[in-house]
């Protein structure tokens, strides 16, 4: 049997949590932009969640902005979906099934723009999220009166302006704005490109002094591995163990974090705050992305270069790998936390990185290495050279377990083989691709002897947009890793790090 309202009362696994059918009625108070597995592994479990402890007590009505894919799925299920979070928390092993009743429909841009429209002027709305991707938070100077306007910011604005026509300066007015895309000050982008758009629409000076007095819009930061549907043999087996068939199921990992900058109007709005410590609402949430970048992001990077060239094809088979497991420690905990380029209080820093550790470990994630190598110059850059920076204003001194990290990096991205705009490394035999926007740069200075090749590259200011060789040791701490890695393998090398 297919997951639907009607088969709720048939499911009798304790394994389950299953929503009370009072849940499938509750009003619509989000507005979300994208029915992707993220918005509905994070923002919607914190509302489904806040919803069964009789917190929010409201529903998302999804927006469909793209004409890939169809609805059948959502509509045939009546939105509802199973969360299977499995993973490490604490190091203890998490495993839990939850259907989510948050979604109340999903409506099409294209099809059903006047009931979205609705929506906006309803009283009872009090949240838009979006997650339209990088490139959805862009300006296209456009008409808002089309039926529907092209871009997100546009569509965004036509609903509010609705909204402002419907209310006024009513107390239910007031809506909260919180991006999800992955870019920096997110919420700040939209509203600069809203404001634009009004202006280009030549909207009224009594509605912009609306936007500026109800509409609060928020930058945010959301963190949480939602690989969606699993393959088929892992859903076959969760299936057999639910009892029921789900078009719409999806992993997660027990870790996540939704950090919203706002503040205490933002906070009211956002009720479902309360069940979770994994939402936040503050008026600065930098420290959150700095411990994300930094010790998550920064890690990753760093060990991805090492773990790849030691033949170890996932983050979590490295982590039951003793020696490389190791080095992400000491690297995240001894020489990242320490300097990250913002004030962290200790604790937090450790308290995170213990997080990540149990995270990396999660053996029902599969996440590749050689992924985590796309753009790896770039990563290193904006990742790691902060910190290095930081490391040396504090200690004076090569940190020598990023030096090892810089070392494997630059194995990694010496090539031996250009086929049309495609370059290749090799490791004990096995080639692989270069996904890499300087993979062109490291091919040329490849053809360097290996001394030279650790210098040029170390030396390049343009390239790095710093000059390493203003960092004591540095160079020379990465170029004995760099021949250790030559002479004796990645992992005889790691033991030799020094």
């Amino acid at each position: 049997m297919t997951i639907s309202k009607d088969i709720l009362t048939s499911i009798k696994n304790e394994n389950v949590i299953i929503p009370d059918n009072a849940l499938l009625n509750l009003p619509e108070k989000v507005l979300q932009f994208g029915t992707g597995v993220l918005l509905r592994g994070l923002p919607d479990y914190f509302i489904d969640k806040a919803n069964r402890k009789g917190v929010f007590n409201g529903r998302v009505a999804i927006v469909k902005s793209t004409s890939k894919g169809d609805l059948k799925d959502f509509n045939a299920q009546n939105g509802l979906y199973t969360i299977c979070v499995r993973g490490l928390e604490n190091g203890q092993t998490v495993k839990e099934n939850i259907i989510s009743s948050s979604i109340s429909r999903v409506l099409s841009a294209d099809n059903d723009w006047n009931e979205i429209l609705k929506i906006g002027q309803s009283p009872d709305l009090q949240i838009v999220v979006s997650n339209t991707t990088e490139v959805g938070i862009v300006l296209l100077k456009e008409n808002i009166d089309l039926a529907p306007p092209v871009s997100f910011p546009a569509k965004l604005l036509a609903v509010l302006y609705a909204r402002y026509k419907a209310l006024g300066e009513a107390k239910e007015a007031d809506i909260v704005i919180v991006a999800t895309e992955l870019i920096p000050d997110n919420g700040k982008k939209l509203a600069s490109i809203v404001f634009e758009l009004a202006a280009f629409n030549e909207l009224e000076l009594e509605f912009i002094n609306w936007l500026k007095a109800h509409a609060h819009f928020c930058n945010s930061l959301v963190d949480r591995i939602v690989p969606g549907k699993p393959d088929d043999e892992t859903l076959q087996k969760l299936e057999e163990e639910l009892g029921y068939h789900d078009n719409l199921l999806i992993m997660a990992e027990p870790y996540r974090l939704w950090a919203i900058e706002g503040d205490e109007k933002v906070a009211e709005l956002l009720s479902f705050k309360e069940v979770d410590k994994g939402v936040i609402v503050k008026t600065d949430i930098e420290i959150y992305r700095e411990l994300k970048v930094r010790l998550l992001n920064g890690s990753h990077t760093l060990t991805s270069g090492i773990a790849y060239l030691a033949g170890i094809d996932t983050v979590a088979n490295a982590m039951a790998d003793h020696a490389i497991k190791s080095y992400t420690a000491k690297v995240m905990q001894s020489e990242i936390a320490p300097a990250i380029p913002y004030e962290v209080p200790g604790d937090e820093a450790m308290v995170f990185s213990a997080a990540v550790l149990d995270r990396f470990a999660n053996p029902y994630i599969k996440h590749l290495w050689i992924n985590i190598t796309f753009q790896y110059t770039m990563k290193m850059k904006i990742r790691i050279l902060p910190v290095l920076n930081q490391y040396y204003k504090l200690f004076n001194k090569a940190p020598v377990n990023m030096a090892f990290g810089f070392a494997a990096f630059l194995r990694f991205m010496r090539s031996h083989k250009k086929e049309e705009n495609q370059y290749f490394g090799q490791c004990d035999g096995k080639e692989y691709l270069i996904t890499d926007d300087q993979a062109a740069y490291f091919y040329e200075k490849s053809r360097l002897n290996e001394a030279d090749y650790v210098n040029e590259v170390l030396s390049d200011q343009q390239l790095w947009g710093t000059n390493l060789l203003e960092f004591e040791g540095f160079i020379k701490s990465v170029e004995e890793n760099y021949n250790n890695i030559i002479a004796f393998g990645i992992k005889e090398a790691l033991t030799k790090a020094k």
